[in-house]
């Protein structure tokens, strides 16, 4: 499991996908986690996986399976 720490954005395509805007520069597309961690705007740092085998409409970056979160 990996630590990554961001904002999270809410971008409008295809119904809305929530994105995780890493301090490195990254954008992961968040799977899972609860309502709490769907706020624009919101600085976390999440824990979880990248999904190597899954694919989404988004097409925005790697997806991140949410293990657990935290805002800072």
């Amino acid at each position: 499991m990996a630590s990554f720490d961001g904002k999270v954005k809410f971008e409008d395509l295809e119904g809305g996908l929530w994105l995780l805007l890493t301090s490195d520069g990254q954008r992961l597309q968040l799977s899972g986690g609860d309502a709490g961690l769907r706020k624009d705007g919101l600085h976390v740092t999440v824990k979880g996986r990248l999904a190597e085998d899954m694919m989404s409409i988004g097409m925005t970056g790697p997806i991140l399976e949410v293990e657990s979160w935290k805002s800072k």
